[in-house]
């Protein structure tokens, strides 16, 4: 798996897109945007350089990203409007995998700039000034004591690499019929998956310490669990349901088995205890705030009830949701010919679960300063 190239989100505006398929992604922001807003209005307060430098990890190529720009800039204008703070200029870097389609993004910025010439209607604004940065957030990004706020949406539960002994031929532990953590995943495998997290989530830590000014400070939000019972989370249930759906293609001859025993994903949802032992364990934050929320499966289902009214239409939303994230890791690996027959499989497989149990989502958001 070659996660530079294949990890990114599903390019263009056809169905499959993401562009067409980000709403999961979307009810996120607008979940954590009171929690944002009030970090950057703290932050106009205490700062004492004229520009403010934020960094989106893993911004993707959605309306989503500038969605995320807007927040701030809208928490920055209503502070210097408010208490007539000294002008501040905003510099935004926004971040992902050099395999992202950073000119979607580009080619969006002169409509969100007129967007904020006209909610503004000629009143002063911020300064504001956008730029790229691709590269993994597992690596050093910006100069040391650069960075005022990082933001990372829907993104940490993805690993830097497969754990140990998952890929390749010869593989020492194998994780027979499942594509992640699943039901018959050995404990073995589990354990293993549990120490990359610790592994990356560490070493992320270290990374934007260095990178942060003094009280610097950070809003992370990705998928995790409810319960300390890694083989009950939804987001592992998710993808046994899509595991299965691979399974059925082998049974019919359309996909190889050794395909399917050769794969798996990088992700691991966290439970809020194992976020807050790594917080502690590298002590170099103060963890000024952690929820866990939840949203269903299905994007387009805003009922809080545990009816699923539509189960074949969720289905399919579910479908198209995860399809416009993995399809081009599953297109590297088992091949562009069989996606449309897995995620119809995958549809159906989603939709019978859904008849028996609506299920959600388990989010994380934490945010943390810098000591």
């Amino acid at each position: 798996m070659k996660m530079e190239h294949d990890l990114h989100m599903t390019k263009g505006e056809e169905e499959t897109s993401y562009f067409k398929n980000s709403r999961l992604q979307e009810k996120a922001l607008v979940e954590t945007k009171p929690v944002l807003q009030k970090i950057v209005m703290e932050m106009c307060v205490d700062l004492l350089h004229p520009t403010m430098t934020i960094v989106d990890l893993g911004c993707s190529s959605s309306d989503n990203t500038l969605f995320f720009v807007s927040n701030v800039f809208k928490a920055v204008s209503y502070h210097l409007e408010k208490f007539s703070g000294h002008p501040t200029e905003l510099q935004f870097f926004l971040n992902d995998l050099p395999g992202n389609d950073f000119n979607r993004v580009f080619q969006s910025l002169q409509r969100f700039r007129n967007s904020i010439d006209m909610d503004h209607k000629g009143e002063p604004i911020p300064a504001f000034y956008i730029a790229g940065l691709p590269s993994s957030y597992y690596t050093r990004l910006l100069p040391r004591r650069s960075v005022h706020l990082f933001h990372s949406s829907y993104c940490l539960h993805w690993r830097s690499r497969l754990p140990d002994g998952l890929e390749g031929k010869k593989r020492p532990y194998p994780n027979e019929g499942n594509i992640g953590i699943g039901a018959t995943t050995p404990p073995c495998v589990v354990k293993m998956y549990k120490e990359q997290f610790q592994k990356d989530m560490l070493l992320f830590l270290q990374l934007r310490h260095e990178e942060l000014v003094a009280n610097g400070q950070m809003v992370l939000t990705f998928l995790g669990r409810k319960h300390d019972d890694v083989y009950s989370a939804s987001l592992n249930r998710l993808y046994g349901l899509l595991s299965q759906s691979v399974q059925s293609l082998v049974e019919e001859g359309l996909v190889e088995k050794e395909k399917l025993e050769s794969f798996n994903l990088p992700v691991y949802g966290p439970s809020m205890d194992e976020v807050k032992a790594v917080v502690d364990q590298s002590q170099q934050f103060e963890l000024t705030n952690i929820k866990l929320f939840e949203t269903n499966w299905d994007p387009y289902d805003d009922s809080e009830g545990n009816d699923v009214h539509d189960s074949v239409q969720s289905g399919i939303n579910v479908a198209n949701c995860l399809r416009a994230v993995m399809e081009p890791l599953f297109t590297s690996h088992f091949g562009e010919s069989v996606l449309d027959e897995l995620f119809k499989k995958f549809a159906y497989n989603v939709a019978l679960h859904l008849v028996k149990e609506k299920t959600k989502y388990s989010a994380i958001t934490l945010s943390l300063k810098r000591r």
